[in-house]
């Protein structure tokens, strides 16, 4: 197997994990939940969705041959809670993880050695393009993970180990 095949595949796996736990998240909470701001200066889940959505529409949409920032993406608009209920948010969610996925899929060996991604007018290896956006993608992932604990409090089911059980958890894996 080539480097850039299993770099393909890593990423994958990578982002398959933050999808999980954000559709974790999205699965355990309310329409009401969805939309809890924390503070003035927070965002809600609803609103992370609705960014990371835009985020990977705009990146990912003919990702080789276009500017990652597209003319119509309303990067300030992604930011003002207008989605409507859980199932709405829910497909927003798939909408951007579709594109991505697709864009990740279409990667020959060629092109993630050789192919250029451009942002912001800035080019990008494809290496560094994905790395970026997986970097961006899991800060906000851990955000909705945290805003759900908070809404959920002592009803919260951890995503790993739970608070407590490291222990017994690792104790097959030590010798």
């Amino acid at each position: 197997m080539s480097l850039a095949t299993e770099y393909v595949r890593i990423s994958r796996k990578i982002f398959e994990t933050y999808k999980g736990m954000g559709d974790a998240a999205l699965d355990r909470l309310s329409t009401e939940e969805l939309h809890y701001t924390p503070s003035s200066e927070s965002n809600s889940i609803a609103v992370l969705v609705k960014h990371m959505s835009g985020n990977m529409l705009s990146r990912f949409t003919d990702f080789l041959t276009t500017d990652g920032e597209k003319e119509w993406r309303d990067r300030d608009g992604e930011f003002v809670d207008t989605l409507g209920d859980k199932a709405d948010i829910k497909s927003a969610w798939e909408k951007g993880w579709n594109c991505l996925f697709a864009a990740l899929d279409s990667l020959t060996d060629e092109v993630v050695e050789s192919g250029k991604a451009v942002i912001r007018q800035e080019p990008h290896s494809i290496v560094a393009a994905f790395n970026r956006q997986l970097a961006h993608y899991a800060c906000h992932v851990g955000q909705m993970v945290y805003i759900a604990k908070v809404v959920q409090n002592e009803d919260w089911k951890s995503l790993s180990i739970p608070k407590g059980q490291s222990k017994g958890w690792n104790k097959p894996f030590l010798k």
